[in-house]
């Protein structure tokens, strides 16, 4: 092995070890929880479920077919608000863990909707089929695995552009213009990653996989879908953000999050420098 390849792949080991380790801090985790509000992890995990189910269904569909819109784009703005609030407060890595948290909630959510969807035992089983509740609540795999996949990429993006941006205000980082910007150019980018991932998995990849058909959808119709979406989500952003700023600069004042933050602190004295900015 050169010299090259072998620095490569311990570079790689390195970040494997690096990313297990923090995923694995159970303390980091622990103070994460009790540091952000509950009002807005209950947000966060609640719109992602809400999210998921109205994302089953295709609500707008072009004739010729260059834009099509499932319920989920409806909701999606607020996972973003929600992500972009505890970016600016405690950074992309713990924004990052509750995107993995609500991941872990929505998929359990998913499996007891689909265990409950097929459940029915007694003599009226036949009578009463429950058509409209298992059409609602049995997600097909094709959805929640590319929405899952969709989520989780564009939450990354998101949480790490977010404070990128963020660190080129080096005059007023707390100020309004530096987390309007922030979070407008993050929830864009991020917005058009989840929908453009989420459309070409479900109905490109897996839909034609397993059932030989996409459903109407074209590549254009993803990349229409993408724009368009990111376009709108930009919209909630604008009309919204100026709640996130505001709750950001309560919790400022308030110190909210000083515990968890102190912990970062400590860990990027001793091991992990840059957990609070990254």
């Amino acid at each position: 092995m050169t010299k090259k390849k072998a620095g490569l792949f311990g570079r790689i080991t390195a970040w494997i070890k690096d990313v297990w380790e923090w995923l694995s801090d159970m303390e980091d985790w622990k103070r994460l929880l009790r540091s952000v509000p509950s009002l807005v992890v209950t947000a966060f995990a609640v719109s992602v479920v809400v999210m998921n189910l109205m994302a089953a269904k295709t609500i707008i569909m072009t004739d010729p077919s260059w834009l099509g819109i499932t319920g989920g784009l409806f909701i999606s703005w607020v996972p973003f608000l929600c992500m972009d609030v505890v970016t600016k407060t405690y950074g992309a890595r713990a924004a990052t863990k509750l995107n993995i948290l609500t991941l872990i909630i929505n998929l359990i959510c998913i499996a007891f909707f689909h265990l409950i969807s097929h459940l029915y035992i007694g003599p009226a089983a036949e009578e009463y089929p429950y058509t409209s509740f298992d059409a609602a609540f049995s997600q097909t795999w094709q959805i929640f695995t590319a929405s899952s996949v969709a989520f989780l990429l564009s939450g990354i993006v998101n949480n790490c552009l977010n404070v990128l941006i963020g660190n080129r205000f080096k005059k007023d980082p707390e100020g309004r213009a530096a987390y309007m910007t922030r979070s407008y150019i993050s929830t864009a980018v991020g917005q058009f990653v989840d929908n453009y991932v989420f459309t070409g998995l479900a109905f490109l990849v897996f839909f034609k996989m397993s059932i030989g058909s996409t459903l109407g959808w074209t590549g254009t119709t993803v990349l229409g879908t993408a724009l368009f979406g990111a376009l709108l989500e930009l919209l909630m952003e604008v009309v919204f953000s100026p709640i996130g700023y505001k709750v950001c600069q309560n919790w400022r004042k308030e110190e909210v999050g000083k515990d968890y933050l102190e912990y970062c602190r400590r860990m990027e004295v001793y091991k992990d420098r840059g957990r609070v900015n990254y």
